[in-house]
């Protein structure tokens, strides 16, 4: 089997107006789409996130993957390494292709190659990756402060006659009130049983409260964790870090750098979770010296694909680290390629993140893949479980031609609403 054809189809996705550390989100989230077809007429898909410079970087792959084998991952990678670090010419600092972009091209390809592996020999990827450990994979609620809107064409504009999460979903949360509201509707609707509060935006005082009234709404069995995106000072941090001690199930990313990490560590009774700081396998022998977490978020797309996230775990086990997965705006292919991993992957020790139930697009045949009492049931068909859909392809690749968003950039979108607001490494 050979791969003779490879299509990289940029797209834009609708994305509410949803508030972070850095901004806002654009009305359009960029994702790309990778199709890998074989000389025996199957394809095998992938899913990045998007922008020019990820799609530039496939599209310069191609010529190295058409004519491969998708079981020989190592001489895919191998060829993609050598040729791609060659023709990369943005420098990063002292690395002569920027990494990031490069992890991101290669684990796109290896899920498409594992989505093949799986359709040539009818078994579904997780078996590939060394057989289904759990039947159905939990995720977390993924709440966020934001402004009333849907993103994309409906901008600001909320459907009056939405209820229950459509209606949550194009709401304004900015009060303690307004996010349980969010939180009860979501919960409801897909069944998740732990909740996570993405924070940076306001001042701590007022993200704590909404966390403690996430608390009182659902009672102390109900895992909760807050994600400040590293603005908050060490001494902010440590201050309600022990404010929360007893009540978060874990804390994300609070302050800036492994470092900062280990000092907080040592100053609060709390776990600590990154995907921000430790994300790439050089991280990892400061990290285990200096003591800088206790969880760390995988992503395949960050870490480069699923054996990458594998091994990632297994060091984690051996380390005593716990283990989750990050998520951004995504769509369907890479929700599975996540659901796959996780059902494969023994050491996973917490409940998983999610934008899905944010995103109202899909890519997929037969719309949005289906959470029942907050997990999603490990699909038994061949390869992924899922087969493009060619309609949305094209519709969402012409929103993406006509939105005019090449790169993600929270900040400046944020800057349209208020003109006075600033990227801070620290904000608080």
């Amino acid at each position: 089997m050979k791969i003779v054809e490879m299509h990289v189809t940029p797209i834009a996705i609708c994305d509410p107006p949803l508030l972070n550390s850095v901004g806002i989100h654009q009305p359009y989230a960029l994702r790309t789409i990778l199709e890998l077809v074989t000389d025996d007429g199957l394809s095998g898909v992938g899913e990045v996130p998007g922008g020019e410079k990820v799609a530039a970087m496939l599209n310069a792959a191609v010529d190295y993957v058409v004519g491969k084998d998708p079981f020989q991952l190592n001489a895919i990678y191998a060829a993609l390494q050598a040729q791609l670090q060659e023709a990369q010419t943005d420098q990063r600092g002292d690395t002569p292709w920027d990494q990031r972009t490069f992890t991101h091209v290669y684990s796109a390809i290896e899920v498409a190659c594992y989505d093949l592996m799986g359709k040539a020999i009818e078994r579904p990827v997780a078996d590939l990756l060394g057989g289904v450990i759990r039947e159905r994979v939990p995720f977390a609620a993924y709440l966020f402060f934001k402004r009333a809107g849907a993103g994309g064409p409906l901008g600001f504009e909320s459907d009056p006659n939405d209820t229950g999460w459509a209606a949550a979903r194009q709401a304004e949360a900015i009060t303690p009130e307004q996010i349980v509201t969010q939180a009860k509707a979501m919960c409801e609707h897909y069944g998740f049983k732990s909740i996570k509060l993405k924070a940076g935006h306001f001042e701590p005082a007022h993200e704590v409260e909404c966390l403690f009234a996430l608390r009182e709404a659902f009672g102390p069995d109900t895992p909760l964790r807050i994600d400040p995106n590293g603005v908050w000072s060490l001494e902010t941090a440590i201050q309600w870090g022990k404010q929360m001690e007893g009540v978060l199930e874990y804390y994300e990313d609070p302050v800036r750098g492994q470092e900062n990490m280990a000092k907080l560590r040592k100053a609060v009774d709390l776990p600590l979770a990154t995907n921000m700081y430790t994300t790439s396998f050089g991280d990892l022998p400061n990290s285990i010296a200096i003591g800088a977490e206790d969880i760390i978020l995988c992503d395949h797309h960050f870490w480069g694909g699923l054996r990458a996230c594998q091994e990632l775990a297994a060091i984690c086990r051996t380390f005593g680290r716990g283990l989750s997965m990050h998520s951004n705006s995504h769509l369907g292919i890479s929700l599975m390629a996540m659901v796959h991993l996780a059902a494969a992957t023994p050491h996973l020790t917490y409940d998983l993140d999610t934008h899905y139930p944010w995103q109202a697009d899909e890519v997929i045949q037969g719309g949005h893949v289906q959470f029942e009492d907050g997990m999603i049931t490990v699909p038994k068909t061949p390869g992924l479980g899922v087969e493009l859909d060619r309609e949305a392809l094209a519709r969402l690749h012409e929103n993406y031609l006509a939105c005019g968003i090449k790169k993600r950039d929270d900040t400046h979108e944020m800057q349209k609403l208020d003109p006075t607001w600033k990227e801070a490494l620290v904000r608080w």
